[in-house]
């Protein structure tokens, strides 16, 4: 329920607050479910190998991961934010290289300077039952794009937060990218009227850009 108080997230005791769209909430707390997919798996599969590589540094790694760390600050919570750890910054980035399939780092990379992201509007087609969910992409991208989606949600939705990874975006095809295998491996087919929101991030060494989003209307078939 939304309350008045002073700016908290976070677990006291039985109870959980967090920032919502219209203020502060207060809920009581609740174990998420724990169904150990695919993707769940893989990402903890993930951080565990990076965190085994953290530990095999030298000193002197960690020393300079830990001092470019300083200049990159953390989410903002509560209206306050601050700078990553070595370690912190170290997992972030070779997490992320990770699922676009690169090596890991063992030396902290310099951030880097973003093009234009040239992924486009999402475009979902229904012929005749094949649903299908293509962004626009004119030309092939220079870096590796990172697709983000959400469930398929009510069409009356505006926004939607609950974003997962999907995968790396496949290369274009006549000015399209079709991501429907990974869309559907992740959600299942979205039903007619669904609406799908979308995001892709460019990823150079580890750090993405601000990203591009995007959403649309299961049709009817045709």
């Amino acid at each position: 329920m939304k309350i008045l108080d002073i700016p908290q997230s976070g677990k006291r005791g039985l109870n959980v607050s967090q920032n919502g769209r219209y203020g502060q909430i207060s809920r009581a707390l609740s174990i998420p479910s724990n169904p150990r997919t695919d993707a769940q798996l893989n990402i903890r599969e993930t951080f565990a190998e990076v965190t085994k590589a953290w530990r095999a540094l030298t000193d002197a790694q960690r020393a300079a991961w830990a001092s470019a760390a300083q200049t990159v600050m953390s989410k903002s919570r509560c209206g306050t934010s601050g700078p990553l750890t070595g370690s912190q910054l170290y997992t972030k980035l070779n997490a992320t290289i990770a699922l676009v399939g690169g090596d890991t780092m063992d030396a902290p990379p310099m951030p880097p300077a973003f093009d234009h992201n040239p992924v486009g509007a999402l475009h979902i087609a229904n012929d005749g039952g094949d649903i299908t969910l293509k962004l626009a992409c004119p030309n092939q991208p220079t870096t590796d794009i990172l697709v983000r989606a959400t469930p398929p949600v009510s069409a009356g939705r505006s926004t939607s937060n609950d974003y997962r990874i999907l995968g790396v975006l496949p290369a274009p095809l006549q000015g399209s990218c079709n991501i429907t295998a990974l869309y559907v491996a992740r959600y299942g087919v979205p039903p007619v009227t669904a609406k799908v929101f979308v995001q892709t991030n460019q990823v150079i060494t580890g750090y993405e850009d601000l990203g591009r989003g995007s959403h649309a209307i299961v049709p009817p078939e045709i």
